[in-house]
């Protein structure tokens, strides 16, 4: 999968849940969202890609995704 459409994807998930006025909800919702709908081969590419700097990813996402959360 291209590592530049799973980052476009992720910071438009971030984009929509970043105008929720709880930051905690908004990090829950990216999460939830990319658990749920991203298959898991997606999830690993972009857990590896986070893993290796994650260039072009919101601070948003790259908080709610990091650390495990989506696997």
């Amino acid at each position: 999968m291209n590592q530049q459409h799973l980052v476009r994807m992720a910071n438009n998930i971030g984009d929509f849940f970043e105008a929720m006025p709880d930051r905690q909800e908004a990090l829950d919702g990216i999460a939830g969202h990319i658990k749920r709908y991203w298959e898991p081969r997606m999830r690993k590419e972009m857990l590896a890609y986070i893993n290796a700097g994650g260039e072009g990813l919101s601070d948003i996402v790259r908080e709610a995704i990091g650390g495990g959360r989506i696997a």
